[in-house]
């Protein structure tokens, strides 16, 4: 098996790059991290994906957003969350299931997502 078909299997299907490459651009990625430029204009959604790891996001533009399961179940609502970084910013995340985002705001939603791999 190929090292890219072993990240592949490790990964799954659904992972972020795989999936929504037009929203996530990989930055560096070794054996401890990997880091995301995630960006979603005005208007754009994801496909499904996963993210396998938790991570540290720093906020390079912030949008209001709706992240939504693979049937369709809203399981987070920017407008409904007390969280509202600013730019330059950083908040954690866990790893999160099956899901796609909406940006449903007027600007980017711009994270730089660092995956950390020894945590899952």
């Amino acid at each position: 098996m190929s090292t890219e078909e072993s990240r592949s299997a490790t990964l799954g299907p659904l992972d972020a790059v795989e999936r929504d490459p037009e929203h996530h651009d990989v930055l560096l990625e070794n054996e401890q991290v990997r880091v995301l430029d995630a960006l979603l204009r005005p208007g754009e959604q994801t496909e499904v994906h996963t993210h396998v790891w938790p991570s540290a996001l720093y906020v390079l533009s912030w949008s209001d957003f709706v992240r939504i399961d693979a049937e369709g179940k809203v399981l987070a609502d920017s407008r409904t969350m007390n969280l509202r970084p600013r730019p330059g910013e950083a908040i954690w995340s866990p790893a999160l299931p099956p899901h796609r985002v909406r940006n449903v705001g007027d600007r980017d939603l711009r994270l730089i997502a660092v995956e950390l791999k020894s945590l899952r």
